[in-house]
């Protein structure tokens, strides 16, 4: 419905073409044209609950149950859209909640069918207010009222899920400790019958999180945690659920913040809503902003914050903390052509200069690659200095790209280890910076950039692991331009794992995991080592800012043996016995209702909400 050609979507065109430029806003809009590929609104039919499985949910018995108070701030709501919101809480088929309203508005039409409907219903109480003090102090006023010991957050104008409650209730259940809990959401239009843009969110992602809002709705917490960070901030207005969460999350601890995978809310899009007109609310991207850096400063990680042209999504830059030395490993092997275009772009592009070179040799054949070996073998990596070197090494053994690896690792000089696809070649000169920037800071342990074809399609904007049966690159052949599902290919976020074509790592962490995995010669060493590296507490970063292209396993060659394919077919069986339980579970930075054999966030056909 957003695609109609009205005056109204034809002026908010002219505005984005001004905002964005020609060439941008051309390229958004080809990629906001192009067809879904899973049609939403058909799937959504599919999905949603049917009616049986609502009279299932309305005939649970729940021993000490859950009471939720919804809180809602009203302020002159349409008597049609009042009564809609309203009626979708009345509808839920979890029984146990309180609908806390707060009129600050001056229409007698809203507190009269809000008072009409706590007269029918007695879980439902209406307050009206003698002032309109904002939104912020509207919802702390509805809150108030709040007799459960969860307080959830719903837009006047918006529509429950009649499961919404009960999902969150059987998720609290299975999650004992949890003190926040967030859903995957929709929108719909001013007439709450169409469907569209799903928001399938990743479990709780704290870098995601200072890339956008992408929490937003449904957001349900603990009372006692609501009250004790002294609910919501007025100092945010535009932005104060983003502050909200972020301080809430801070409270509760990463671990005790959950998702429930499953659409539970529906966000009603009209002319003045963020929800459809983006510019209409400029100020409340810069009170996210200050949420954003207002957060930083309470965890104590210095980071600058800007505004993406896209609205809503932030960038935030974690300067280098220290120049510390940074190992470069480049395993190699013949092709001096495309060895000599790598170093040569790490070397005249990069900004960041504390760096050392090692090349790993591996049984090349060609006598012009040994004649460039010692062409650089030594060479200082800075014109005129005497440190940091290239250093040449060499690994006598089969091919094996874990052992070569860890065996570079141990002649390293670096804090930081940077590994390196001989076939790359460096496109943003701050790349260096941006990796170490994140990987600096206390709590990560890897960051990885963004690789594109010389095409200039992408070749890999992270890592999901189940795709393709084990793990694959996100938004494969993807236009360069454009920035995929929600701009996740554009943004900064933690995943499950990085292509090791270009990942940077902290010494002391690839350590504790104890390097590569040598029984993966080949395929998926990268992904098991990021996957220990989440184990072990540490994240894996994904930043869009460091760019290189990836010509891609040009030393190695193709996999048209009948060796290299039972290899392969090993390697794949070691992935399936050693990271089972989370292949079943199923990535916790991706979606399960997102497609497993599709790599640009495309629904997952036959995707359907649990039965009870």
């Amino acid at each position: 419905m957003s695609r109609k050609l009205t005056p109204y979507n034809i002026i908010k065109g002219l505005k984005y073409l001004k905002h964005f430029g020609l060439k941008e806003f051309a390229a958004r809009l080809q990629e906001r044209m192009e067809p879904e590929e899973v049609p939403y609104g058909p799937w959504y039919e599919e999905y949603k609950p049917s009616q049986q499985e609502l009279e299932a949910q309305r005939r649970v018995r729940w021993k000490d149950p859950v009471v939720f108070s919804i809180a809602v701030p009203l302020f002159n709501t349409p008597e049609p859209v009042l009564s809609g919101m309203i009626e979708s809480v009345r509808g839920q088929t979890y029984p146990f909640w309180q609908l806390c309203l707060a009129d600050a508005g001056t229409s007698p039409a809203t507190l009269s069918t809000a008072r009409k409907f706590a007269q029918l219903d007695e879980r439902i109480v209406c307050r009206h207010l003698s002032e309109n003090a904002g939104i912020a102090q509207n919802t702390n006023a509805a809150a108030a009222m709040a007799s459960g010991s969860w307080i959830c957050f719903l837009d006047h104008d918006d529509l429950l899920s009649p499961a919404a409650l009960f999902e969150v209730a059987l998720f609290l259940k299975d999650h004992p400790g949890i003190l926040m809990v967030y859903s995957d959401e929709d929108k719909i239009d001013t007439d709450g019958k169409i469907h569209f843009q799903p928001n399938l969110k990743p479990d709780f992602n704290p870098d995601l999180l200072c890339s956008n809002n992408y929490i937003c709705h449904f957001l349900c917490m603990k009372k006692e945690l609501f009250d004790r960070i002294g609910g919501v901030s007025g100092d945010y207005n535009g932005a104060q659920d983003y502050d909200l969460i972020f301080r809430a999350a801070e409270a509760a601890g990463e671990k005790q913040v959950g998702h429930v995978p499953e659409i539970l809310y529906h966000w009603r899009t009209s002319p003045s809503s963020t929800a459809d007109n983006p510019m209409s609310k400029m100020y409340a991207y810069e009170a996210g902003k200050r949420a954003i850096e207002d957060h930083l400063k309470r965890i104590g990680c210095p980071g600058e914050v800007s505004l993406k042209k896209d609205f809503g999504f932030y960038r935030v830059r974690y300067p280098v903390q220290k120049e510390e030395l940074v190992s470069i490993i480049i395993p190699n092997r013949n092709e001096k052509a495309t060895l000599e275009k790598c170093l040569n772009s790490v070397l005249t592009r990069s900004t960041y200069r504390n760096f050392e070179i090692l090349v790993v040799e591996n049984n090349s054949t060609d006598s012009e690659i040994f004649d460039y070996y010692s062409q650089i073998d030594g060479r200082p990596v800075n014109p005129g200095g005497t440190d940091n070197r290239i250093r040449v090494l060499t690994w006598d053994k089969g091919f094996n790209y874990s052992a070569i690896n860890n065996f570079a690792v141990r002649a390293a000089h670096g804090t930081y280890l940077l590994f390196l696809n001989n076939d790359t070649e460096v496109i943003t000169p701050d790349w260096m910076e941006e990796l170490l920037g994140l990987c600096q800071r206390p709590g990560t342990g890897a960051a990885g950039a963004r690789l594109y074809y010389p095409n200039d399609t992408v070749q890999s904007a992270g890592i999901v692991v189940g795709i393709g049966g084990i793990a694959g690159s996100l938004f494969v052949d993807m236009k360069r331009s454009h920035s995929g599902y929600l701009h996740k290919a554009d943004l900064c976020q933690d995943l499950s794992a990085v292509t090791a074509a270009c990942v940077m790592i902290k010494r002391s962490v690839f350590e504790n995991v104890q390097g590569f995995d040598e029984r993966l010669s080949v395929a998926f060493n990268d992904v098991d080592l990021c996957l220990r590296i989440n184990e072990s507490g540490q994240k894996v970063v994904f930043t869009p800012y460091a760019e290189l292209y990836h010509y891609e396993s040009k030393s190695r060659g193709t996999e048209d043996s009948k060796e290299k394919v039972r290899r392969f077919q090993s390697e794949i069986e070691l992935m399936r016995t050693k990271w089972e339980k989370l292949l079943k579970k199923g990535d916790p930075y991706y979606n399960k209702n997102l497609s497993l054999t599709k790599w640009n966030y495309s629904l997952r056909s036959g995707a359907h909400m649990k039965s009870v």
